[in-house]
């Protein structure tokens, strides 16, 4: 069984702005395996897929991204869902905007809502994929930049870069080897 899960906030005025890349990027994984978010549960909306027999649960937390681990935590716990088995999805201000980058596991870096899963799950040793959206041009603190709109000329960017980050995950819950996923999109 595999947790995907897409970082965000739930509110409809972040909808569009570049701390919700995660949730974007799920949608794409969803829309990939066949399936919808239909329900909530675990503090989170949730879609589910069969994929080779194998069950697949899509999520968006609605904690917020500072508590995204308290839903992670919850879900893990409800489908007992192997660390190596959870991948998580998520903005990096760390990457130029548009770069998706795949690890195997790491630290949360500078990000508030993989600081708060790993810090609930005491966990580190997931996959993950990043999507850049650190703009050179722009000088505003993080906090500002994070909750700001995406700018329309780079919707196209991001759209593909959403993608991408979508496709990678709908390949590693197919069973796909993290390894060879990373070397496939990164």
């Amino acid at each position: 069984m595999y947790l995907i899960v897409g970082l965000g906030n739930p509110d409809k005025q972040y909808e569009k702005t570049f701390h919700n890349m995660g949730y974007i990027a799920v949608g794409d994984v969803a829309e990939a395996l066949g399936t919808k978010f239909k329900k909530k549960e675990c503090e989170a909306t949730v879609a589910e897929a069969f994929v080779g027999g194998e069950k697949v649960i899509i999520a968006r937390p609605l904690t917020y991204m500072n508590n995204s681990g308290r839903a992670v935590k919850q879900l893990m716990a409800k489908y007992k869902i192997a660390e190596e088995n959870l991948l998580v999805i998520y903005d990096d201000y760390d990457l130029p905007k548009g770069k998706v980058r795949i690890r195997a596991n790491g630290s949360a870096g500078t990000h508030n809502g993989m600081r708060s899963i790993i810090g609930e799950t005491g966990l580190k040793n997931f996959p993950r994929i990043r999507i850049g959206i650190r703009d050179e041009e722009v000088n505003i603190p993080i906090i500002n930049y994070v909750l700001a709109e995406v700018k329309k000329d780079d919707y196209p960017l991001f759209a593909e870069a959403c993608q991408k980050a979508g496709a990678a995950a709908a390949e590693f819950a197919r069973g796909t080897d993290i390894e060879k996923v990373m070397c496939k999109y990164n």
